[in-house]
């Protein structure tokens, strides 16, 4: 069922990455995690959808999203991210039925690849409501450069949620490390205790698939999804 969002307001968050706020039509209904394809509710874009995953929570009266932008004419994009970020309160997008492989399904650790971030937003976020503390999670996030880190001190201001940042092209970073590997995941990794979660890029999924086995986490207690 396609159903059509009024955009409330958009606030930036770095220079790529802008939090979005849109009314919630009745009969909008998603668990924390999920996603939405998303068209621009205009002439020549109504066919071009891309996934997004809600940042809001299910109780919330607004739908929310934190949606990573490129430019126009980024690879793989279309320039309909370019094109989101010039919107303005008023406009209007496309809704497709919610969807998506990431929820909750215990404590344990959470891998981001930038805007793979995204769908542990709101699973942190009704983890914390409902617990109290998100003590026994850990969130690794990682971006090429400090400059492209988004809502860092909203993960570090959650109670009991341990984190680690890290950036992987700009090596005079103190956040700089190459890569989520497996030198890393030993400080952070139960791998007897531990549910993984892994969002981002494809190339990360597959290596941190194999890396999390590797180090001992059973198939069944690894979470998969490759929206933004």
């Amino acid at each position: 069922m396609t159903r059509r969002l009024t955009l409330q307001r958009i606030t930036p968050l770095n220079h790529s990455v802008f939090h979005l706020v849109f009314d919630r039509p009745e009969g909008l209904a998603f668990t924390p995690g999920q996603a939405v394809d998303m068209a621009l509710d205009r002439d020549g874009w109504r066919e071009t959808r891309h996934p997004f995953t809600f940042t809001s929570l299910p109780s919330e009266e607004a739908a929310e999203f934190v949606i990573k932008t490129y430019p126009e004419d980024a690879e793989g994009h279309e320039g309909m991210t370019a094109r989101i970020a010039r919107m303005q309160p008023g406009d209007t997008v496309l809704v497709e039925d919610p969807w998506g492989a990431i929820k909750d399904e215990g404590d344990g650790l959470f891998l981001a690849g930038g805007a793979g971030v995204t769908p542990f937003i709101a699973v942190l976020r009704d983890k914390l409501a409902r617990a109290g503390t998100l003590e026994g999670n850990t969130l690794i996030f990682s971006n090429e450069t400090e400059q492209d880190i988004f809502l860092k001190g909203f993960f570090e201001d959650m109670p009991g949620l341990r984190t680690r940042f890290i950036v992987t092209q700009d090596k005079d970073s103190a956040l700089y490390h190459p890569r989520i590997d497996s030198a890393l995941l030993k400080d952070y990794l139960q791998p007897d205790r531990d549910t993984c979660y892994v969002c981002g890029p494809d190339a990360m999924l597959e290596d941190m698939s194999d890396l999390l086995r590797e180090r001992g986490v059973p198939a069944d207690r690894i979470v998969i999804e490759d929206f933004d």
